[in-house]
């Protein structure tokens, strides 16, 4: 499959009707009160030949769910993107809005859930009816050589693309930081970029553009 066949498949998915409900019966803030919202799942973005996949649990409501694309005007874009600019993954330090320019350089950037679920907590029959886009991208990725999970259920769902091809796995588990060496792609762990996370501490923007670069330094 080709990645623009993908992409209409990611688009026109409703298999979820608990997400489909909540998407579009959600109200719009007053902040961004006018904008015509996306309200359909989201699709990868960035070089499919690249040799680097970034992968996120979910698009934020009023993130990619209101602008249609992955990690944009949101804070944990604020995050992610900026830190990536640092170590020069991406062209542009923010990522606002579709058609402002934003390239990624060697990567590709992901989702395990393609719609965003309430109190982002995703249900397990909602994961698992997205796996076969992610399991897609993956294939579809020649050049891969490393995966940068940003999460526990992001992890989860790399480690399980590995498993249905058949691919042994035993005794790793998520741990921010660490990294395991699985059929010639190395894993990263990280915790993702939310607001949560960043605000308490736990995901340190020094640390985390450290990471990227050490991934970088990998691949090259």
């Amino acid at each position: 499959m080709n990645p623009g066949k993908l992409n209409e498949r990611v688009i026109s998915c409703r298999k979820c009707a608990r997400l489909v409900e909540y998407r579009n019966s959600m109200g719009i803030p007053r902040r961004y009160s006018g904008e015509n919202y996306w309200n359909k799942p989201i699709t990868g973005h960035g070089d499919i030949n690249g040799r680097i996949l970034a992968v996120g649990l979910a698009p934020a409501f009023n993130g990619g769910n209101r602008t249609g694309r992955i990690f944009t005007g949101d804070k944990s874009s604020d995050f992610l993107i900026s830190s990536m600019y640092e170590v020069g993954l991406t062209n542009i330090p923010t990522s606002e809005r579709t058609g402002d320019g934003l390239e990624y350089n060697d990567m590709y950037i992901t989702l395990a859930l393609r719609c965003a679920p309430p109190d982002n907590k995703p249900l397990k029959s909602e994961l698992e009816n997205c796996r076969g886009f992610i399991e897609n991208e993956i294939r579809l990725m020649k050049n891969l050589k490393a995966i940068l999970s940003l999460g526990k259920i992001a992890f989860d769902s790399v480690i399980n693309d590995f498993k249905s091809r058949g691919i042994r796995i035993s005794g790793i588990r998520f741990s921010h930081g660490t990294h395991y060496d699985i059929s010639g792609i190395r894993v990263y762990c990280s915790y993702h970029p939310s607001p949560r996370n960043v605000n308490t501490g736990l995901l340190k923007k020094e640390d985390f553009i450290s990471l990227l670069r050490e991934i970088r330094n990998y691949v090259d």
